[in-house]
């Protein structure tokens, strides 16, 4: 089963669902606006993506929502984890997630097909 987290505003997450359900994919819908991710699923999910908080943050967006972002640097990687749980406008979209664990930030048909594939 795959995860997808999903604005249902945001044009590439339409884009992501649709192409689900052309593959024929089975897969649950997480909104994270509703329902934010904890900081350790944001590690979680960082783990499995290889990247650093700061990799996943709409950081232009962060002035219009007033966030003012820390330094990106190791010793401020939980206060992006934080922002982001507190602000989950934030996070990259959409984030989707395989059984398999192939996680994937599906803005490109390549991610898509990655991780449709391993589905």
């Amino acid at each position: 089963m795959i995860e997808i987290w999903l604005n249902p505003a945001c044009s590439k997450c339409r884009t992501a669902a649709s192409a689900l359900d052309a593959a024929g994919t089975e897969y649950v819908v997480r909104r994270y606006l509703e329902e934010p991710p904890t900081v350790a699923e944001l590690e979680d999910v960082l783990a499995r993506l290889g990247l650093e908080p700061w990799d996943i943050t709409r950081t232009a967006d962060a002035s219009k929502l007033g966030v003012a972002l820390p330094p990106k640097d190791d010793a401020q990687r939980h206060a992006w984890l934080e922002a982001m749980v507190d602000e989950p406008r934030l996070i990259q979209r959409p984030i989707i997630t395989a059984s398999d664990g192939t996680t994937v930030i599906g803005r490109d048909p390549e991610s898509l097909s990655r991780v449709i594939t391993a589905g």
